[in-house]
């Protein structure tokens, strides 16, 4: 578990040592495919880090639509935003394939936080990167057409889910093409064409769920 907690963004400045104390503290947990992790209104009392597969983050909109508000995968932590502020979930959490977690009760992971200002400092950064993602997101939703809607989405599923080797990043299971769609505020059809669209005009490739964009800066560019 120590490997693994080191590549944790928010215990990336511990030595091997301060890993080791804090292993203690997780739990390992089994969600199956498709089971609710976390239910939005629901008290927070666990934190949880993505040690295998991937969640999808969802609210419900006035109309009884779901919006994915994001996809995380392995490494990422979730179930924070409760346990800090001490108010019900503000999501759900649902598990996209089979899922292994690692879980920390609340009052384990406020003492964290506070007798180790490097944990703090890690969990402070990871949260100013999501609301830049969320403002994007939002200036996206908000200003932009479907085309640039779709294109922020494959951004943050590239950062949230992809693999980066040499300026190229693979998504080795791209969602289906309506979670896209939930992510941008269009339809299935619209994200079927602008992928199409994308491929024409080779900025992506797309074999059947495996998604690569061969050069990440240029399509960062465009959408950013």
């Amino acid at each position: 578990m120590v490997d693994f907690l080191s590549n944790v963004s928010i215990f990336n400045d511990l030595s091997n040592s301060e890993i080791e104390e804090i292993q203690k503290f997780f739990k390992k947990r089994n969600y199956p495919k498709g089971s609710m992790v976390i239910l939005e209104e629901e008290f927070g009392d666990t934190v949880f880090i993505i040690k295998k597969g991937t969640v999808k983050i969802t609210r419900v909109n006035d109309e009884g639509k779901e919006v994915i508000l994001s996809l995380m995968g392995e490494y990422e932590v979730f179930g924070e935003m409760s346990v800090l502020d001490g108010e019900a979930r503000s999501a759900n959490v649902l598990a996209q394939e089979d899922c292994e977690l690692l879980s920390i009760r609340s009052e384990d992971f406020l003492a964290l936080l506070r007798g180790n200002f490097k944990i703090s400092y890690g969990l402070m950064a990871q949260l100013a990167k999501r609301i830049r993602k969320s403002d994007m997101r939002i200036e996206a939703l908000s200003l932009s057409d479907a085309e640039h809607r779709i294109g922020v989405s494959i951004l943050n599923l590239a950062e949230e889910l992809g693999v980066i080797r040499k300026g190229k990043v693979t998504i080795e299971n791209l969602p289906f093409q309506q979670d896209i769609a939930n992510m941008s505020g269009t339809s299935r059809e619209t994200v079927s064409r602008i992928l199409r669209l994308f491929e024409d005009r080779n900025i992506l490739n797309k074999y059947g769920h495996k998604l690569v964009i061969p050069d990440y800066n240029h399509f960062k560019r465009f959408f950013s």
